[in-house]
C-alpha cells in the first residue's frame, strides 16, 4: 500500500522541534504516548523494537521506536514497509501520512505513537541512507545471550527459570581445561548446578538436554522473529553470523 507524497499539514520544523523536545513543556518530546494496537502505555509503543539496515539493506542492529523516528525526522533513515513481498520506501513526512491511512483502516495491525499533531505507526524496518558498513559477524558472548539462546531453561533437569535463579555452568569444568565458549557454557539451576560442580556431565551421571551451539544470530532476535509484529525482520535475516546489540 503506497500513497502519493504531498505536503504535511503540519511544518516539518515543528516536528523536529518537537522530536528534540523543544516545543514540549513537559520534556516528552514529539511522541506523547500510545494509542491502539499492540501498545498498551507509552513506554511500551517507544520502546519497541525497530530492525535498522544499512544502506545495502543489510541488517546491522536493533533500536528502539523513540530512536528510529529521531533519525527519520532528521533524515538519516527512510521507513522500509514489505507489502505482498515488495519494497515500499516512505520518509517521516509521507510515513505519517499513510499512518493516517491505516490508523483509519487496520489500527490492530501496528503499534501507535501520538504527537501534538497525528498518530503514527511505529515502523518495524528502516534503512540507514548514509551508512553501507557491514556488521561484525560474530554474536557476542555473554550472559544475556546465553539465557536468551537456552531459552532459560536448566540444560540438565529441563525446566524453565526465571533469571534470578539461574547460572552459567561450564560442561567441561575450568578445572579440566573448559574454556570460555558457546560450546562450553549452558544455563543450569542453581540445584543442578550444585549436583553437577567440578564435573563433566558424564562424571556427574547427568545429561544435557541438547548440545551447546555458537547461535547464528543473536538468541535475542530469534525469540522476536517467533512475534508476529516482527514477522517483516525475516526477509532482512539470513544464516549468516551477525552482530546485533539490542540498544
Amino acid at each position: 500500500m503506497s500513497v502519493p507524497r504531498s505536503r504535511p499539514a503540519y511544518p516539518k520544523q515543528a516536528a523536529l522541534e518537537e522530536a528534540a523536545g523543544e516545543s514540549d513543556p513537559l520534556g516528552s518530546g514529539v511522541f506523547g504516548g500510545a494509542v491502539g494496537g499492540h501498545a498498551a502505555g507509552a513506554a511500551t509503543a517507544l520502546d519497541c523494537k525497530v530492525l535498522v539496515l544499512n544502506k545495502l539493506f543489510v541488517a546491522v542492529r536493533v533500536i528502539s521506536a523513540r530512536r528510529a523516528f529521531t533519525m527519520l525526522c532528521r533524515e538519516m533513515a527512510e521507513v522500509i514497509h514489505v507489502d505482498e513481498g515488495k519494497y515500499l520506501t516512505y520518509d517521516f513526512e509521507s510515513w505519517a501520512e499513510l499512518s493516517a491511512l491505516r490508523r483509519t483502516f487496520e489500527p490492530d495491525k501496528h503499534d501507535w505513537v501520538r504527537t501534538v499533531r497525528l498518530e503514527v505507526a511505529v515502523p518495524r524496518v528502516i534503512r540507514l541512507l548514509g551508512y553501507d558498513r557491514l556488521p561484525v559477524q560474530v554474536v557476542k558472548l555473554n550472559r544475556r545471550n546465553l539465557f536468551a539462546r537456552d531459552r532459560n531453561q536448566c540444560q540438565y533437569c529441563g525446566r524453565t527459570f526465571p533469571t534470578s535463579e539461574l547460572s552459567i555452568d561450564h560442561v567441561v569444568p575450568r578445572s579440566q581445561g573448559g574454556g570460555e565458549a558457546w560450546e562450553n557454557l549452558v544455563c543450569a539451576c542453581v540445584k543442578c548446578n550444585a549436583r553437577k560442580g567440578g564435573r563433566t556431565p558424564e562424571q556427574a551421571h547427568m545429561r544435557l538436554v541438547r548440545l551447546p551451539v555458537r547461535p547464528k544470530r543473536n538468541p535475542l532476535i530469534t525469540i522476536r522473529l517467533g512475534q508476529e509484529r516482527y514477522s517483516s525482520w525475516k526477509t532482512f535475516l539470513d544464516d549468516a553470523y551477525w552482530n546485533v546489540e539490542l540498544k
